[in-house]
């Protein structure tokens, strides 16, 4: 029993040792996020400098409309609602004087002129514990369309929000704003039109990157160093600036960018 015991108490010991000189888990910085989006996300698109420095321009406004002040380092994903481009941008800033763009790639926004069908509404959303973000169940609907993609992907809810109604007569309304992963086989292939009931449509590919490296989870990390406790299966990212901000704009372009298309 107590030769036992010893060994028991030997293999804890090197287990602790291990624990503690263990180097701590790389941060990825802005420059190696760039290079996994490039290998990890498609489809992408790669708008040229004129149309980056115009979402910048479309976001810094927004930010000074929302009273929204970017104090520090973080990424900040921007989303073009207008029904001739659907793009979402991820821009890395060093607080708001310098963004930086990590990647692009096609998203759907709200079609109107459906029953219960919005338009995306504009603004600047913070992702926030406030309102948990949960995971994908990957059941198909009764037309055999899995609405938040396969069984995993994270949706990320970013609350109660005032939208603009496309059906009947209009006027306002209130919807639950949630940007999430779609049906890989029936819906992700429409991605660069408007298609959704209001909320935003990525890429699972997108969706996995922001989730596993914690792209957007400033308020979840936080969150996590206060103690408290966080709903769902939220990993710990490991970007060395997270984000918080969803902003969503609208460039009212009526025409497709050329750039606008796969990257092969």
């Amino acid at each position: 029993m107590s030769f036992h015991l010893d060994v028991i108490l030997t293999m804890a010991a090197s287990v602790v040792a291990a624990m503690v000189t263990a180097p701590a888990r790389a941060e990825v910085s802005e420059l190696e996020l760039t290079t996994l989006y490039a290998a990890a996300v498609q489809p992408r698109w790669q708008p040229p400098a004129d149309a980056q420095q115009r979402y910048i321009d479309l976001t810094r406004q927004m930010l000074q409309q929302a009273q929204v002040t970017l104090a520090e380092a973080q990424y900040v994903l921007v989303v073009d609602r207008a029904p001739a481009v659907q793009v979402s941008l991820l821009y890395w800033t060093d607080g708001g004087a310098d963004f930086r763009l990590i990647g692009a790639a096609p998203v759907s926004t709200g079609r109107i002129g459906k029953f219960d069908h919005f338009l995306t509404p504009t603004g600047v959303f913070r992702h926030a514990v406030d309102n948990p973000d949960y995971r994908a169940l990957g059941t198909r609907n009764s037309k055999g369309v899995r609405g938040y993609g396969v069984r995993g992907m994270r949706v990320f809810d970013l609350g109660w929000q005032t939208a603009q109604r496309g059906w009947g007569k209009g006027g306002s309304g209130t919807m639950r704003l949630q940007m999430h992963a779609t049906d890989p086989d029936l819906l992700e292939p429409l991605l660069g039109s408007a298609q959704s009931k209001g909320c935003i449509r990525i890429p699972a590919s997108l969706n996995r990157l922001l989730d596993i490296h914690g792209v957007l989870d400033a308020d979840y990390l936080a969150a996590r160093a206060a103690g408290e406790r966080i709903m769902g299966s939220i990993p710990i990212g490991d970007v060395d600036t997270p984000g918080r901000y969803i902003v969503v704009v609208d460039s009212e372009a009526t025409d497709r960018p050329d750039w606008a298309v796969p990257i092969r």
